[in-house]
Order: C-alpha cells, then sequence, then structure tokens
C-alpha cells in the first residue's frame, strides 16, 4: 500500500507531461482517515472521467452497527450517504481549471426512490464510495497541480463531511433509517393481512409535473373509506392508518382527471421505499407487482401465449409464440406470461395504455363475431382464474367498459382525488345489467421454452486486433433501454424502470449472461434465478470479476431484469 505522500511525488513527476502519463497513478494511497483508488484513468481530458473510490473503515466512520446490520438498513444508509457526498462534491466541481471535463466531480444522483447503487456500498469490512474526477489538462498536457489541489483539498473535506458520524445530522439519518424500517414493516405486512398494496392517510399523490418526481405542492392529501381502511402499528411512527386493498381484482373508477392514473401510478412505485418528504413515504405495494401495457411493435420469442390467444388462421403455434413486430393484444398477451414467469404476485393495468381487443370483447361484438371466429380470450374472462389459480391479483384503471364490474371484487372511485368505496353499490347494479354467459376455454398455466441462444462474437477484420474477437460494448440511451453491440434493447415500455443506473446495470447483466451464461440450452428462466442468487449475495459487484466495479449503476428488480432479456432479439 502506497501512501498519500507517494501520490503527490507522482503528482509532481507528471506534471506538464503528455496525458497519458496520468495512467501511471493508477493503484491505492493511504491518507489519513480513508484509502483513496484510482481505479480507472481516462485516456484525454475529453473522454469520459477517471473511477475513482474511497474506502473507509467502520471503526474510523463511526456508523452504530444498526445502521447497516440487515440488508434494508445497509441500502438506507448507502442512499444516504450518497446523498450527502454529492452535496459536498456539488461545492467544488470544475473548481480546478482546464479543458474538457478537467475538474469534474460527480457521483450518482438518486431520485425520490431508495435504490441499491454501487456509487456507495457497505460491507463487513467497510464503506466503499465510487465517483468520477475529470483529471486536469491544459489542451492534452497535464495539469497536476490542479489534480492535487482536487485530491488533497476538496476530496478529504468532502469525505470528512459526508462519511464521517461525528459530521452529519444524527437525528436526520435516525428517522431516515426509521422510516425504511417501518416501510419494510407496512410491506411485510401486507401478505399477513390478505392485502397487495397500502396507501396511508395523508399521501400526496400527484408530482410536480410530467417530468419531475417532486410532489405537488398544492394537492389533495390522500384519505381512506372508511370501508378500506386498516391500521398498523409501525415499530417507530406508531399508528397509521389508510387504504388496505385487499388481494382479488381491484377496479378503480370514476371519471377523466380524477386521479385514477395517479392512483395507480403511486401504486406502481410503491414497489420501492421513498424519501422523507416524498408524500408517497408510506404508499406501499407487494414489491413483486407488475405494471403491464401494451407494445405495439415489440420483439417476442418463445413465450407460450396460448392462455389468451388460440387457434391462429395461420396455424401458428401459440404455446411456443415468436414474433419480430408483435401486436398490441399479441404483446399484452405476453407481458403477462412473462410477468407470471418471472414471479409476480400482482399485475398493474390501466385500460388507457392497454390493447382494447384484449382486455374486452362487449356483447354486441360476440353476437357479431361468434366465439369459434375469435382467437383472442380476452384478460375480463382471465382475470378471476389468474387470481384463483395463479394467486395473481389484478389492480385494473377502467374507464370505458361496465364489464369488468362483473369480475370486481373491490371497486374504488377517484372522485376529485378522493377515493370512495363504491364496491357494493355497482354489485347491486350488476344483476340489471348481466353479461352474456361466456366459458372461457380451460386455465392452463403457461410453459417456458425461452432458451438464450449462445452468441458467436465477430472476428475484427483490421487494425491492431485484427483477428480477435471483437468486444461487446454497450451504450445507454438515458432510461429507455440500450446499445449492446449492433442490437437496440428498447426497455421505453418497462414503467417501473426509474432510473438510468438501472438501465446500466441490466446492460451488464445481459452482457454478462451473452459471454458467460448463454450456451444454446439454458432457459431464462434458469438464468435469472442464477443472477437473481448472485445479486442477492454479492451485490452487482459480481459482474466486475475480481476487478472493480464503478459507480453509475443501480439494482433492477427480478421483473426488470426478465422483461430486459425477453427484449434481447436473440
Amino acid at each position: 500500500m502506497q501512501q498519500s505522500t507517494d501520490l503527490q511525488n507522482l503528482l509532481h513527476s507528471v506534471h506538464r507531461k503528455s496525458y497519458p502519463a496520468y495512467k501511471s497513478l493508477k493503484g491505492s494511497y493511504q491518507f489519513d482517515n480513508y484509502i483513496l483508488s484510482i481505479d480507472h484513468v481516462q485516456g484525454d481530458p475529453f473522454a469520459s472521467p477517471s473511477h475513482i473510490s474511497v474506502r473507509i473503515s467502520h471503526k474510523t466512520a463511526g456508523f452504530p452497527r444498526e445502521y447497516y446490520s440487515d440488508h434494508v438498513t445497509r441500502i438506507t444508509l448507502s442512499d444516504y450517504l450518497t446523498r450527502q457526498f454529492e452535496k459536498q462534491v456539488s461545492h467544488y466541481t470544475f473548481r480546478a481549471k482546464g479543458s474538457g471535463k478537467s475538474g469534474l466531480i460527480s457521483v450518482s444522483h438518486c431520485g425520490q426512490e431508495i435504490l441499491e447503487r454501487t456509487a456507495c456500498e457497505i460491507t463487513e469490512k467497510g464503506i466503499t464510495a465510487r465517483f468520477f474526477i475529470g483529471f486536469p489538462a491544459n489542451g492534452r498536457t497535464i495539469n497536476a497541480t490542479e489534480l492535487e489541489k482536487i485530491l488533497f483539498d476538496f476530496l478529504p473535506v468532502c469525505v470528512q463531511k459526508a462519511f464521517l458520524y461525528r459530521n452529519i445530522n444524527h437525528k436526520e439519518l435516525e428517522q431516515t433509517i426509521f422510516l425504511a424500517e417501518d416501510q419494510t414493516y407496512i410491506r411485510s405486512q401486507l401478505a399477513k393481512r390478505n392485502l397487495v398494496a397500502f396507501v396511508a392517510d395523508g399521501s400526496i399523490l400527484p408530482r410536480e409535473s410530467g417530468i419531475s418526481s417532486r410532489p405537488m405542492k398544492v394537492s389533495i392529501p390522500f384519505t381512506s373509506p372508511e370501508s378500506l381502511r386498516v391500521t398498523m402499528d409501525l415499530p417507530h411512527k406508531g399508528k397509521i392508518s389508510g387504504m388496505g386493498i385487499p388481494e382479488g381484482i381491484t377496479l378503480i373508477v370514476g371519471g377523466g382527471y380524477h386521479g385514477k392514473s395517479t392512483l395507480l401510478n403511486a401504486l406502481e412505485l410503491g414497489v420501492y421505499n421513498h424519501i422523507s418528504g416524498d408524500g408517497r413515504e408510506y404508499i406501499i405495494t407487494d414489491d413483486t407487482a407488475l405494471k403491464l401495457r401494451s407494445e405495439d411493435g415489440r420483439f417476442i420469442k418463445d413465450v407460450d401465449i396460448s392462455l389468451f390467444i388460440n387457434d391462429l388462421p395461420n396455424k401458428k403455434d401459440t404455446r411456443c409464440f415468436s414474433t419480430e413486430d408483435a401486436s398490441g393484444s399479441t404483446s399484452q398477451a405476453a407481458g403477462i406470461v412473462e410477468g407470471m414467469e418471472a414471479g409476480s404476485r400482482v399485475f398493474l393495468l390501466d385500460e388507457d395504455t392497454s390493447a382494447t381487443n384484449f382486455m374486452v370483447r362487449d356483447t354486441f361484438m360476440q353476437e357479431v363475431i361468434s366465439r369459434e371466429k375469435e382467437p383472442i380470450t380476452p384478460f375480463l374472462e382471465r382475470a378471476e382464474d389468474l387470481y384463483k389459480k395463479a394467486g395473481i391479483s389484478t389492480i385494473l384503471v377502467a374507464g370505458s367498459s361496465g364489464a369488468f364490474f362483473h369480475i370486481a371484487d373491490t371497486i374504488i372511485q377517484m372522485d376529485s382525488y378522493h377515493p370512495v368505496d363504491i364496491s357494493e353499490k355497482v354489485m347491486a347494479l350488476c344483476g340489471k345489467y348481466p353479461l352474456n354467459p361466456v366459458k372461457a376455454p380451460e386455465f392452463r398455466f403457461p410453459e417456458s421454452h425461452r432458451i438464450m441462444q449462445k452468441q458467436t462474437p465477430s472476428i475484427r477484420s483490421h487494425g491492431r486486433n485484427a483477428g480477435r474477437p471483437e468486444q461487446l460494448k454497450i451504450k445507454v440511451h438515458g432510461k429507455d433501454g440500450f446499445l449492446i453491440g449492433k442490437q437496440d434493447v428498447d426497455l421505453r415500455y418497462i414503467e417501473q424502470l426509474i432510473d438510468t443506473e438501472q438501465t446500466a446495470a441490466l446492460g451488464l447483466l445481459l452482457k454478462y449472461t451473452i459471454e458467460k451464461l448463454a450456451d444454446g440450452t439454458r432457459m431464462i428462466d434458469d438464468i435469472v434465478k442464477y443472477l437473481a442468487d448472485q445479486l442477492k449475495h454479492k451485490g452487482l459487484s459480481f459482474l466486475s470479476e475480481g476487478s472493480y466495479i464503478p459507480c453509475g449503476y443501480a439494482m433492477p428488480r427480478i421483473q426488470e431484469i426478465y422483461s430486459c432479456f425477453n427484449r434481447y432479439r436473440r
């Protein structure tokens, strides 16, 4: 282990040399309170910034052990520290001058949800913080004086203020940990109380705008209908009341702009814990819940959609169905089957983003087009079996068809953002408007067929590495997808994917799968279960294969891993 003085000497030796001389700095250095590691040095001042990490022992950091004793508190503390570190480095970024990205200091930006990120990892050994620094240069000539300023003046202050317990707000951190433990307690109570979701009284559901996830400043606080109100005694907050959504089929109805989709959006993000002040801190949904929608044009390979679609005119086999360009109904059928494979216990659907012919066929249409001529078994006829035979509940926003009233167990009307339980009232009316009796084909659990094909890497035809296999490269397109090799993976309609760093992690997981696991015999189900086990025990660092993993990745759920892999065209 080299000392910080060794790093200073190296900086002095490379000053005013050409930029590649910075590569000699790579390594680890002991500072007073931490070990600084220069893991990767950028190629020039205009390239992606250098990867840096800082390791602090638990003894030095001084945080109470109970704040990182289990998975939930560990992730919550990591998230809190990342936010504190980002605040500190924001005071110093670009204060060191130079060309291109010279002087940049950046760390992951955390949103309203709490995610496990590579930006801060807590293990039994201590705390590791990862971030980026743009090594300064004038043109392409090293300006080591400015880098010395970052590493020896700015960074020690940031580390001291963000990662040492004695320097942070103890009460604020305690409340952050307590909130996470209360949220976890509510989630643990859902199944015990036969609920799929809980929305606390006083919650703020609307967001600031369509492009902001912050709470709307002037909005109507949520108030539960008495018939659906449940009370929980939380470990720290004490008694809390709110609306419990029971297992089964729940319908959310109401006039346009009265808050139906706003409630559903809050429920779909209730699979994550939220920070204090978000307004949705106590909106908790079963963590396997999956938002589904139609996706015209999506890729489908070897999916058993026979539960919903059969007897196609072209005689195509729907028990192992593939298409390069799915219709809305076919894509939604595949999404449900893939969700079942991913272990989802709750489906969330909005009629506005669903394929109409997939969801329901009204009486008149059934009279005109006989059952024998229609290959689609609509969701209306499968929802009850999904619950009773597969244990999967449904929460559905409906606004155009009254047919869903006949299968609903719970009906919530949103009236100017106020929920009203109209279940009894509607069920009394259902007798006046009966549905034509329709016998759906027998319910049968879908069978998984999708095998990840082995990919032979392309061989370089020119350059210094001619004749060698090409490396599989990933380029992330924000939150909406990524390019892997020459193929785009479109994730625009995976609505519970909330962070670009989750998308980046999905790209990394897919790359690892293609290179290490896809052998032409393993099914997606087996591969994802293996990945889930590795992620559970080792986190995203298992993908680094003994090297380092940089800042910039966040943990996706199992549901999103399945969704990503099923959209990869191999």
